[in-house]
């Protein structure tokens, strides 16, 4: 092996090594944190900020979330599983594993599983109400 000489401008300088973390990659296993209740729809939070968020939505045959909006959100909706009525600013749709749909701010919207089957959605929306 040759040796590479550095350059130092570009030099690394460790002051302390064991104050680096050995990853700040943020992973989650979806599959294994899918839910789901039969009282309600369970949304499971995968990550945020202070200016975004991604769920998991998992409902099951019969449950809904409710229609509403949001005055300065995007939210978009993408079907990991499943089938599912989706309601945007007064139009709905049926999507299903693969498919994806937005909200744009001040559009009312909502998704329904109306199929006998279990419905997964992960949700992105930014910036947070």
């Amino acid at each position: 092996m040759r040796a590479v000489p550095q350059n130092p401008k570009f030099a690394i300088r460790i002051r302390n090594p064991k104050s680096i973390p050995t990853s700040s990659m943020e992973t989650r296993n979806i599959h294994d944190l899918v839910r789901f209740s039969d009282d309600k729809m369970q949304k499971i939070p995968l990550f945020d900020s202070t200016t975004y968020f991604c769920d998991l939505y998992c409902l099951k045959p019969g449950q809904d979330q409710r229609i509403h909006a949001h005055a300065e959100s995007d939210k978009i909706y993408f079907v990991l599983r499943g089938r599912g009525s989706f309601h945007i600013a007064g139009e709905e749709k049926e999507l299903g594993s693969g498919q994806a749909v937005i909200a744009r701010p001040g559009q009312e919207h909502g998704v329904r599983n109306g199929a006998a089957e279990d419905l997964v959605i992960l949700v992105f929306m930014t910036p947070r109400p």
